[in-house]
């Protein structure tokens, strides 16, 4: 495939992802899975990405004080530290497909909206011990296959009403940028290197988290590229699941 139509790509996932929040792991994952990336460098490239990525839209969303503390920290005391076991962890291929094609799944539900609650529904506290269940499992799933974890994160907190849509996505931004961080470190300490073009597909990415994350605190979401952006991921999921 043409290098530029790539870049273009990389560009366009993390757009859409981070008007949500997200770091865009999954649909990283998803592309260079449909491109026959090598397996050595799909999974260190979407976890570097999404540092970029979701450290972008941690600062958009803090500013526009969507942020909960309350909730954050419960969550990351036991995630961080079990995305790098997660991380540390080595799959068969096919266990990995199947993994991954769930939770880019996931990903389409909380993409296109269907786990949105509405902003006037009520709020509920998310007890401690749940926090730090939630967290630890997500975690270590995260980086066991390489994402952050928000996509699993925000349909649980929705789901449940811990939190409105702008706080699930001020939450899953920072979620998501330390598990990936802690991911990294996992990986490195297995002697794993980073690809020669990750400098191209890393300001392609920083470009559109730019502006998805500016779009999506302070405007509203482009619907047409979420769908878009859903039916390649379906397309993806399918392609994973089908093995």
């Amino acid at each position: 495939m043409d290098f530029g139509l790539i870049i273009l790509l990389f560009f366009l996932v993390a757009f859409v992802y981070s008007t949500v929040g997200h770091g865009g792991a999954s649909g990283y994952l998803a592309l260079m899975v449909l491109l026959n990336f090598l397996p050595e460098v799909i999974k260190p490239t979407a976890l570097f990405l999404n540092v970029l990525v979701s450290g972008i839209a941690t600062i958009q969303f803090y500013r526009g004080g969507y942020f909960k503390r309350e909730i954050f920290i419960p969550l990351i005391i036991l995630s961080v530290p079990l995305a790098f076991l997660g991380a540390l962890v080595t799959i068969s291929p096919q266990l990995f497909k199947i993994i991954l094609g769930v939770c880019l799944l996931v990903s389409v539900f909380r993409i296109i909206g269907f786990t949105n609650r509405p902003e006037s529904a009520e709020i509920r506290k998310m007890p401690f011990v749940y926090a730090l269940c939630i967290g630890g499992a997500i975690g270590f799933l995260s980086g066991m296959i390489g994402i952050g974890g928000g996509i699993l994160l925000s349909p649980v907190l929705l789901l449940f009403r811990w939190a409105d849509i702008k706080q699930t996505a001020a939450l899953s931004a920072p979620f998501i940028l330390v598990n990936s961080i802690s991911g990294i470190f996992g990986l490195v300490s297995k002697g794993i290197v980073f690809p020669d073009h990750m400098v191209w597909w890393a300001l392609a990415s920083v470009s559109g988290g730019l502006l998805g994350s500016y779009w999506g605190s302070h405007k509203f979401n482009s619907v047409a590229l979420k769908y878009l952006l859903a039916v390649v991921l379906i397309f993806a999921a399918g392609k994973l699941l089908m093995i």
